[in-house]
């Protein structure tokens, strides 16, 4: 595990167990560039690449500087925050593989959560580590970044495979309109055959607040009689029950 904010990073020196071996297979000179905003983590992430024996051709403390100097840089893969000042990790992504496709983005993050994740994947990111992650793990997911292969904290890759299932399993059904429970609940006795007398009795509400829901509701349906709201609650089943 990386040291937290305002800790010395990888404190003890090469020597300590969180530090990567040298020359990790398939890591030599492939081009590397980190994206924090934490000074003292983006030090301890580029020295612990380095000595696995990444090329780390650059670094940025946040996303707008994270663009410029990927451009200058080009990188081939960049181990990016979500959470950057100027520019979010996102979109910061989603600029630097437009101006250069071959380029490959792994993020690093504080955050697991589900949107999170998936925003930074429809942007463009190869793969997504937490930064619980130890040194060890992160040199392996930027080698496999590298080579073109997924890389995720475990777990995270079954959300990714489950968001990507749904969207192939095509759009969801259009959701219907938003009625408020009272006026469910009016068109749940009209389904039935009360009046709106009689739905103001049940209901202990005046006659013409009733006939205001229906006209509320009316307008949200898109439908301009009674038979077209019985019709509506009849194919949402709110002519069943008690």
């Amino acid at each position: 595990m990386y040291p937290g904010e305002g800790l010395t990073p990888n404190e003890g020196g090469p020597e300590s167990p969180e530090s990567p071996g040298a020359s990790e297979p398939g890591t030599r000179g492939v081009r590397v560039m980190i994206v924090d905003d934490h000074p003292l983590w983006r030090d301890a992430v580029a020295r612990d690449l380095a000595s696995a024996g990444f090329d780390v051709v650059a670094t940025a403390g946040d996303g707008a500087a994270a663009v410029r100097i990927a451009a200058a840089s080009r990188p081939q893969v960049v181990v990016m925050d979500l959470q950057l000042p100027e520019l979010s990790g996102v979109e910061a992504t989603a600029r630097i593989l437009a101006a250069d496709p071959s380029c490959r983005v792994l993020v690093l993050s504080a955050s697991a959560e589900r949107p999170d994740v998936l925003e930074a994947i429809r942007a463009g990111a190869t793969g997504y580590l937490v930064k619980s992650a130890g040194a060890g793990e992160l040199v392996d997911a930027v080698a496999r970044t590298a080579r073109g292969e997924a890389a995720f904290t475990a777990g995270l890759a079954g959300l990714v495979l489950g968001e990507y299932r749904r969207l192939a399993a095509g759009p969801e059904p259009a959701a219907g309109p938003a009625l408020t429970g009272r006026e469910t609940e009016v068109l749940r006795l009209v389904a039935r055959g009360l009046t709106a007398k009689q739905v103001a009795t049940r209901l202990s509400l005046s006659v013409r607040t009733v006939q205001n829901h229906l006209q509320n509701v009316m307008d949200k349906l898109q439908v301009h009689n009674r038979a077209g709201l019985v019709r509506y609650a009849i194919e949402a089943g709110l002519d069943e029950g008690a």
